[in-house]
């Protein structure tokens, strides 16, 4: 519990000191959690005996962060990426002399590299974001930093949230054969403290936050099921952590297997909504 905490003590300032460096240190910065997220999702992956190409996930997942760090430049590229993609991973496969290997290999590593490249979705938030209105609390910060800020403590307040009231009251668990430690109170709790987080994050942005009573239940759940995927990979691979990367953590997926799923659902809600 000390190691826990005092890693979190370290890990939670330099993560919002990052998101407000933003612009290409926020983008260099994610670059580097996916190179970490990359390598022990393809463990996993492995170690629930699923053969794959590592490194050319790898670099399929960096490529769909260049892309969303450029619009610029690669802008309506991301579909021809995931084209190219498949493609170059199932050529890799060929040389595997069992085809039902080569097949395991090509899905498996596509998939990986999909699951990854939902980091991405961080650096599109910031594209995407609407301009935070003039004298807002928060206009100072610019929309990229403001609306990655929201998405980073909508999730906090979420897991915090869950800990606590499942911790207090969860008595009933759901899907208990994923995680045993998920309860339908610290849910509801969650997505409470999540919402009225939100809410007061909204506000600061300039928006309505009735919008919270939307985004805050999605982004939770999103959040959710972020923890869930990927505790589903670690039982596949029958082991505790993603790796041992930080003291009392766990690995890098460990820490932001959440926003996998969050950050593309905000980002949705953002362009439909908000934009």
């Amino acid at each position: 519990m000390r190691e826990r905490a005092l890693s979190a003590a370290v890990l939670v300032p330099v993560l919002l000191g990052v998101v407000l460096v933003g612009g290409l240190g926020l983008a260099a910065a994610i670059a580097i959690v996916t190179v970490f997220v990359a390598r022990e999702t393809f463990a996993l992956l492995r170690l629930a005996g699923h053969p794959t190409r590592a490194a050319l996930g790898t670099v399929l997942a960096l490529a769909f962060l260049f892309e969303a760090s450029f619009p610029e430049i690669l802008e309506g590229s991301g579909l021809l990426l995931v084209a190219i993609g498949v493609i170059l991973v199932a050529a890799s496969s060929f040389v595997e002399r069992d085809p039902r290997i080569g097949l395991t290999t090509w899905v498996a590593t596509s998939f990986g590299a999909t699951y990854v490249a939902l980091l991405a979705f961080v650096i599109r938030l910031g594209h995407e974001a609407p301009a935070i209105q003039p004298g807002s609390a928060l206009a100072g910060l610019g929309p990229e930093r403001g609306w990655i800020l929201l998405l980073l403590l909508a999730v906090w307040s979420y897991d915090t949230g869950a800990y606590l009231v499942g911790r207090q009251f969860g008595r009933a668990r759901f899907l208990s054969h994923i995680s045993p430690s998920k309860t339908y109170a610290g849910l509801v709790g969650g997505i409470a403290c999540g919402t009225v987080v939100v809410a007061a994050l909204l506000a600061a942005l300039g928006q309505a936050p009735i919008h919270a009573l939307a985004l805050g239940p999605l982004v939770a759940l999103a959040a959710q099921a972020g923890d869930l995927a990927e505790s589903m990979l670690k039982r596949a691979a029958d082991v505790k952590d993603s790796g041992d990367l930080i003291p009392g953590h766990g690995g890098m997926l460990d820490r932001v297997d959440s926003f996998l799923f969050a950050a593309p659902v905000m980002t949705l809600y953002v362009v439909a909504f908000l934009a």
